[in-house]
């Protein structure tokens, strides 16, 4: 499907929207792009939502050369998408994109239903120097960041997966998106763990079992959700990183219940 784009200063965010009723928009992590929620889209339409999947800045059909990726400018691409279509809308954000929800609904809460965190990261992990090293060589080449996003998947795998991880290879290989997969790696302040106490709308934190980002995600999850007024945490079973693309019906199932909750808002 072709993209529709929004402008957002100097550059423009890619999205597409599938779909009718009320809104559901999907905001990706750090070097991926909007076909990351490909299984999840066709279950979530079919269950009545319109849902928009977006191109974080610098990442798929966006344009790049920001100058800051940071999440609280994400959240306001997302909330640009917002306006652009016709809101509110319930917001999903997986890994890094987590944050950038927390972000939105707090700069513009009549935009914003509720928020659904997938993955997020409530401290820095702590690297050892090998490790840091590693990080490094996979944030500038797209064959090692495609590698190590096959690590994301320990226990089940879409039956797309190995194609889609070549589209995503060749995609970072286009210029600057390594350096937007960077941008967005990058240590932002304030943390979005400063902000939560200050939504108001009902949150969701979903969290793979699975999920080899953490150390123990149920913890992670826990953590999450204590920072919000009104939360709740989810954990899907044997699921990574992407519970959207390897557990995509049990997430479905989640997320229906949530957003039952949330269109009533």
């Amino acid at each position: 499907m072709n993209a529709s784009f929004v402008a957002r200063g100097d550059g423009r965010i890619a999205y597409e929207v599938h779909g009718q009723g009320p809104l559901v928009v999907l905001a990706h992590g750090m070097g991926e792009n909007r076909r990351s929620y490909r299984h999840l889209i066709p279950l979530l339409v079919a269950a009545g939502y319109r849902v928009a999947s977006v191109d974080v800045r610098g990442h798929g059909d966006s344009t790049t050369g920001w100058p800051t990726y940071a999440p609280g400018e994400v959240g306001g691409d997302l909330l640009a998408v917002v306006r652009d279509i016709g809101g509110p809308a319930t917001l999903v954000g997986n890994s890094s994109s987590a944050a950038a929800v927390v972000f939105a609904a707090t700069d513009a809460p009549e935009l914003v239903n509720g928020i659904v965190l997938v993955g997020a990261f409530v401290g820095q992990p702590e690297l050892n120097p090998f490790l840091r090293l590693a990080l490094g060589a996979v944030l500038r080449s797209p064959r090692l960041f495609g590698m190590f996003h096959r690590t994301l998947f320990p226990v089940h795998r879409p039956a797309d997966d190995a194609a889609y991880r070549r589209e995503l290879v060749a995609g970072l290989r286009r210029p600057g998106r390594m350096a937007a997969v960077r941008g967005v790696a990058a240590p932002a302040e304030p943390h979005w763990t400063q902000r939560a106490p200050q939504v108001r709308q009902p949150v969701l934190v979903l969290m793979g079992t699975k999920d080899p980002d953490f150390t123990d995600p149920g913890a992670e999850a826990r953590a999450a959700r204590r920072l919000f007024q009104v939360a709740e945490a989810k954990m899907i079973s044997d699921a990574g990183h992407y519970p959207h693309a390897d557990r995509a019906a049990e997430t479905t199932v989640i997320l229906r219940d949530f957003l039952a909750v949330t269109d009533r808002a």
